[in-house]
């Protein structure tokens, strides 16, 4: 059974895909194929649909149709035209301000489907860059661990070396052994949580669970914040797509509230037809029968009583309206607030990635100082080791405090609207 199931994972990895993409490669990837997007444009397709739906009545219509049946008696049709040979008729709105409210608002909409997807994009941008920034330092830390897991196996070796030349003591070889183990198990959890990492970030772009992608290497990219917390919130009010998006809410629900108003308002429809007639089912009851028979006009409408249908989806739109209100000045607040609370994080993780960097320095300038004492034998091989070992634990703190102020900057662009164009 164990043979069967390691078996199977051979072969649904060797169908797996590798890809190695950029930062920008892998945004741009994800704003095509990320299914979430796709979902997002399907939305706001159907929503421009809905435009040409709500303009339907100001398009002139064309229909024609011709029919046979029996006559017994004056000429007539069940439909109350007289009856023809062929009948043309076309019909369209010309006035209607209820239905020119409805389009209007529908075309509001539309443009909030289209914020929609914008604020949908911003999102999965985040979410794959914050992966992508995983990934990377994942493989950095990686890295240092399985260095640190040579420079452990060299010293076991060293201390093996004087164990037996009883220049140590044997407890310092399980000393040793534990260090040692300590850093596989790392290493196999690492690789656990990388392994997953290259997987997420591959769905995320749309590709298959089975698929990994990897961090190609690039020139050095610097996002540009905003230089104060300030300026940071005034970017986020105005580029906040969720905002906007309730704003052309809000506006769409004014136009309802005036379709609503405007349906005792008369309305004007064009009207035309044109009928070619049978002379031999006209001629026994009148002198003189014209063939071709036209006429153009308009139909003019005026609701008398309306009832109370329209009074009440007025009142409901212009609750909806205070809602609408509420929920935007709601969500300016959370926006100032969540702004500055992302930008002061970013701050502490600046000042955090700097400490991490001097003590990196200072432990690297240890080793240097070390290695030297060793060389006039003023130092012991023992202490250089630990020294290095310290090295590559300094550098992974290094990376994990890079890795927070990568993402704080990322979260700072993703609330001020600008992450999706600094990253492409």
């Amino acid at each position: 059974m164990r043979q069967t199931i390691l078996s199977l994972i051979l072969a649904g990895a060797a169908f797996a895909e590798v890809h190695s993409l950029t930062l920008k490669q892998a945004v741009d990837t994800a704003l095509k194929e990320n299914p979430d997007i796709v979902l997002a444009r399907l939305e706001e397709q159907k929503a421009r649909a809905a435009i040409d739906i709500a303009r339907d009545p100001f398009v002139p219509k064309v229909y024609a149709g011709s029919g046979a049946a029996k006559v017994w008696g004056y000429p007539s049709s069940i439909e109350g035209a007289a009856p023809s040979i062929v009948q043309t008729r076309t019909d369209m709105a010309l006035f209607n301000r209820p239905k020119s409210y409805e389009l209007a608002r529908v075309r509001e909409l539309a443009r909030g489907a289209a914020f929609g997807t914008q604020s949908k994009s911003d999102e999965v941008a985040y979410q794959v860059a914050s992966q992508y920034v995983d990934v990377q330092q994942l493989a950095r830390s990686a890295a240092s661990l399985q260095l640190e897991i040579r420079s452990l196996e060299q010293a076991s070796a060293a201390v093996q070396l004087r164990i037996q030349e009883g220049r140590e003591l044997a407890i310092e070889s399980k000393r040793v052994a534990v260090d040692l183990a300590r850093a596989r198990q790392r290493t196999e959890a690492l690789q656990e949580d990388l392994d997953y990492a290259r997987a997420a970030l591959a769905v995320a772009l749309g590709y298959p669970a089975g698929d990994r992608v990897e961090t190609a290497e690039e020139e050095a990219r610097t996002l540009d914040v905003p230089e104060s917390e300030a300026a940071a919130r005034a970017l986020a009010l105005e580029n906040n797509k969720d905002l906007r998006k309730l704003q052309s809410q809000l506006q769409a629900k004014g136009l309802e509230v005036k379709e609503y108003g405007a349906g005792r308002l008369p309305t004007i429809d064009l009207v035309a037809q044109y009928a070619l007639f049978a002379k031999s089912q006209y001629q026994d009851f009148f002198n003189h029968v014209q063939r071709n028979n036209a006429e153009v006009g308009a139909a003019i409408t005026v609701p008398l009583l309306t009832g109370t249908a329209g009074k009440a989806l007025r009142a409901q739109a212009l609750t909806d309206i205070e809602e609408l209100r509420t929920q935007m000045n709601q969500m300016r607040s959370r926006i100032e607030l969540e702004t500055q609370r992302s930008y002061q994080e970013m701050q502490k993780a600046a000042s955090a990635r700097e400490v991490a960097r001097l003590d990196l320095d200072y432990t690297r300038e240890q080793v240097s100082v070390l290695l030297a004492q060793l060389e006039e034998g003023r130092a012991t091989q023992q202490k250089v080791d630990e020294a290095r070992l310290n090295e590559q634990e300094k550098w992974i703190a290094y990376y994990d405090a890079q890795r927070t102020l990568e993402k704080a900057r990322l979260d700072i662009l993703r609330a001020t609207g600008t992450l999706t164009a600094a990253l492409r």
